[in-house]
C-alpha cells in the first residue's frame, strides 16, 4: 500500500512541477516588448536597400528576365525554393555578364553541379583521354562466338 501512495505522490509532485515549468515558459516568451518605431522603420530601409541591391546583381537581372524554372531538368521555382535556382555562365567566364542575358541560363543546384562537374572532367581529363585511347588494346572480344553458338542452337 505505501509503495502505491508514494508512487502516486511522486508523479503529483512531478505533474505539478511541469505545470509550473510550462506557465513560466510560456509566459516568458508571452512577454510583449514596447515597439521601437525606429527600429522598424530602420529594418524596412535595410530590407528595401538589400533588395535593390539584389536587382542590380546579374542574379537579380537573370531572375527578372527568365521563367523560374531550370534549364534543364525543366523544375519549377516559386519565392520559397527561390534560392535552389542558380544562374549559370554558359561559356564559364563569370565576368562576362552581358545586359541582354545572353551567357546566362538558369539551373538548380543540382544541374548546375553537374554541369560544372562535367566542365571540369572536360577540362582536366583531355590528356588522360588520348593516352587511355592509345593504350587500350584489349585482346578479349566478350561476343565474338556469339553468332556461331546462335546458330548452333536452331
Amino acid at each position: 500500500m505505501t509503495d502505491w501512495r508514494f508512487r502516486n505522490f511522486r508523479s503529483h509532485i512531478f505533474s505539478v512541477k511541469l505545470k509550473l515549468f510550462y506557465s513560466r515558459f510560456v509566459c516568458m516568451t508571452l512577454k510583449k516588448t514596447p515597439l521601437n518605431k525606429d527600429k522598424l522603420d530602420q529594418i524596412v530601409t535595410d530590407a528595401r536597400r538589400n533588395q535593390e541591391l539584389r536587382e542590380q546583381s546579374y542574379r537579380g537581372q537573370a531572375l527578372k528576365l527568365y521563367p523560374w524554372v531550370c534549364g534543364r531538368c525543366a523544375r519549377e521555382f516559386d519565392h520559397k525554393t527561390l534560392t535552389e535556382l542558380t544562374v549559370h555562365h554558359k561559356d564559364h567566364n563569370h565576368d562576362n555578364n552581358a545586359l541582354d542575358g545572353s551567357n546566362w541560363e538558369l539551373l538548380c543546384l543540382y544541374c548546375h553541379d553537374n554541369e560544372h562537374s562535367k566542365y571540369e572532367e572536360m577540362r582536366f581529363d583531355v590528356g588522360k583521354k588520348k593516352s587511355a585511347s592509345a593504350t587500350n588494346n584489349t585482346s578479349h572480344s566478350p561476343f565474338a562466338n556469339l553468332k556461331s553458338l546462335l546458330d548452333n542452337k536452331k
